[in-house]
C-alpha cells in the first residue's frame, strides 16, 4: 500500500475495535461498522452452533463489556425487556440524506421559507435553535458528500434556499451551489426554545429574517421518518427507488426486490431476495 492507503488501513483497524464511532464522525467508517457488526453476529452464531464457547458473564462481569464501556450499574438492565421498543418511539428512517440530527434543520428552514414565501436573495439571516444547542459543528462549507452529511450549516441553508430538503441535496451540483453557500454564512445559533422543550426529539426551530425586516419561524419537533410519527411505505419505496439504481440493478429487479421486501415477514427464506439483489 502507498502511504495514504496505509493510513486508512490503520484508521479502519482502529475504528473496528468495538466500533469507536467518535473517530468516524467525518468519514464513512460507520458504514464500515454496519458490515462488521453483521459479519461478527453471523460468525458468532456459526461458531456457537459448532460448539465454540466464550465467557458467559462477558456483559455484566467485573471487567465485562458494560463496565468497560458503560461504567454504569447493571442492575435492572433487562427490566421491561420485550414490553416496549425504542424502534417505535425514538428511532427513525432516513428519508433524506445526511446525518439524522440535522434533518429537522433542513425541514424547519424549508417550512419557514415556504410559509413566508421567502426567496433566497431576500434572506438576511437564518437563526436555528433546539434545546441544548450552543454551536454548530461539522464542516461549515461542505466540499463533498461526506462533508455535506455532517454539516448542519448546509442542511439549514439548503432548506431555506430551496424551500425543501431531499435526495437532490446530496448531489455534487447542490453541494457546490453558490446560492446555498452564500446562505451558509448567514446561519447562526439562537437561544434555546422557551416553550415545549420536552417535545423536541431531534427537532429544531429556524427563524428566517428578510432584508426587509420580516421574520418567519418554522418548527419541527420530529423530523420526517421518525417512528413516533409513523413511517409510510410510500416513503420507503420512494427512497428505495431513488437510491437502488446506483447499484446497477435493472428497473425490473429493483421492483421485484422491493416487492420481496414488503412480504419478507411472511417469507420462509431470504434466498429469493438475495438472488434478486445479486448482480
Amino acid at each position: 500500500l502507498d502511504a495514504d492507503r496505509l493510513t486508512q488501513t490503520i484508521a479502519l483497524a482502529a475504528t473496528s475495535a468495538s466500533g469507536v464511532v467518535k473517530a468516524a464522525d467525518t468519514s464513512v467508517a460507520r458504514e464500515y461498522h454496519a458490515s462488521l457488526v453483521t459479519r461478527a453476529g453471523i460468525d458468532a452464531a456459526l461458531a456457537a452452533q459448532k460448539g465454540f464457547i466464550a465467557e458467559e458473564t462477558v456483559l455484566e462481569g467485573p471487567t465485562g463489556f458494560l463496565k468497560v464501556y458503560g461504567g454504569k450499574e447493571i442492575a435492572g438492565i433487562a427490566a421491561g425487556i420485550g414490553e416496549s421498543w425504542d424502534i417505535l418511539t425514538h428511532m427513525a428512517v432516513k428519508l433524506v440524506p445526511g446525518g439524522h440530527p440535522y434533518h429537522a434543520f433542513g425541514e424547519a428552514a424549508a417550512k419557514a421559507a415556504r410559509d413566508g414565501d421567502i426567496a433566497a436573495d431576500e434572506i438576511d439571516s437564518i437563526t436555528v435553535s433546539r434545546p441544548g444547542l450552543t454551536r454548530l459543528g461539522g464542516p461549515k462549507h461542505p466540499k463533498d458528500l461526506i462533508d455535506m452529511a455532517h454539516s448542519p450549516h448546509y442542511f439549514t441553508a439548503a432548506g431555506a434556499a430551496d424551500q425543501h430538503f431531499g435526495w437532490v441535496h446530496c448531489s455534487p451540483d447542490k453541494i457546490s451551489d453558490p446560492v446555498i453557500h452564500r446562505l451558509i454564512d448567514k446561519v447562526r445559533v439562537g437561544p434555546p426554545p422557551a416553550e415545549h422543550a420536552d417535545r423536541y426529539r431531534q427537532g429544531a426551530t429556524v427563524t428566517i429574517r428578510t432584508t426587509a425586516g420580516r421574520e418567519v419561524t418554522g418548527t419541527v419537533f420530529l423530523p420526517h421518518g421518525s417512528a413516533a410519527l409513523g413511517i409510510d411505505w410510500a416513503d420507503i419505496e420512494a427512497k428505495y427507488r431513488t437510491l437502488m439504481p446506483n447499484s446497477g440493478l435493472s428497473t425490473d429487479r429493483i421492483e421485484q426486490s422491493l416487492a420481496a421486501i414488503r412480504t419478507l415477514a411472511n417469507t420462509s427464506s431470504v434466498e429469493p431476495l438475495i438472488a434478486l439483489l445479486s448482480r
